[in-house]
């Protein structure tokens, strides 16, 4: 093994590396290029240019306003409710049942981390049909509330898991101290594993919301009312009627992926600190 000092190793160029990155970045960027760029031609200038990457001849915003006409406004106040509902019920129930895992001194409250590894092997559509049964039986179907619940349900076998693995890096000489002192669960649990947790809950609050965002099997099986279409459905529906108006629908695929990148970009710090925490301990 070579004793050189890293500072004074000679630099070399990764030539195939860079390539491969180039590659990788072309295959990102020319699709949403062009996805952006069709939104704002008109229907002709989609058939006309020879070239589908290069400028419209005449560029238009009113392909943007034709799909909120159509109903996408109301598809994302729907897709609002139900990211929040599920992620805050989702965050709300592993955080407690992680907690519970860790710091349970029975073997039931530790045994029962296996439970959510075997959630993790039973597929959402190996559950359509007496989830929709259900759903009927307690009279949720076409309902918000009825799309919540099951995304959230299905999304707490891989919470649990990270949740559980995080508040494991919490040193338990920490909630003995605050326990000597007198502190009870629910205050150990409040200031101490709350805010210790705080980079996790952000990362699988933002995976959790991002699945729940895009989930496209549950709003159709569980929901028939145009008014409660979430955005993937909605999109489905523009696919039927905006056929042959390319433009409008990739107008529609913009405006639904700007919300996420909004939240990738205010919350990427978090993301990252939350995806790499515990890597220093």
């Amino acid at each position: 093994m070579s004793t050189m000092p890293l500072a004074r190793r000679p630099w070399r160029v990764n030539i195939p590396g860079g390539f491969l990155g180039v590659v990788w970045l072309a295959l990102v960027i020319v699709p949403v290029y062009w996805v952006l760029l069709t939104s704002i031609c008109s229907p002709a200038d989609v058939y006309a240019r020879s070239n589908p990457l290069e400028w419209p001849a005449h560029p238009t915003l009113d392909n943007y306003g034709l799909a909120l006409q159509r109903g996408l406004a109301g598809y994302f106040v729907n897709s609002v409710i139900v990211v929040i509902g599920a992620t805050a019920l989702v965050l709300f129930v592993c955080f407690l049942a992680a907690y519970t895992i860790v710091r349970s001194r029975s073997g039931f409250g530790r045994g029962s981390f296996s439970i959510f590894l075997v959630g993790l092997a039973f597929p959402a559509q190996a559950a359509v049909i007496p989830l929709f049964y259900l759903i009927n039986k307690i009279r949720l179907y076409d309902s918000l509330t009825g799309i919540i619940l099951p995304s959230a349900a299905f999304a707490v076998p891989i919470t649990v898991i990270i949740l559980t693995n995080f508040m494991r890096d919490i040193p338990a000489e920490l909630c003995e101290s605050m326990r000597v002192d007198g502190a009870s669960n629910a205050r150990i649990l409040w200031n101490l594993a709350l805010p210790l947790s705080k980079p996790a809950l952000i990362t699988v609050g933002i995976y959790d919301g991002l699945n729940v965002w895009n989930g496209f099997l549950f709003p159709l099986v569980l929901t028939q009312s145009p008014n409660i279409r979430v955005i993937p459905l909605g999109l489905y529906s523009f696919s039927n009627d905006l056929t042959l108006n390319i433009p409008a629908m990739m107008a529609a695929v913009v405006l639904s992926a700007m919300p996420i990148l909004v939240v990738y970009v205010l919350g990427r710090r978090q993301l990252l600190a939350g995806l790499t925490a515990g890597f220093g301990k």
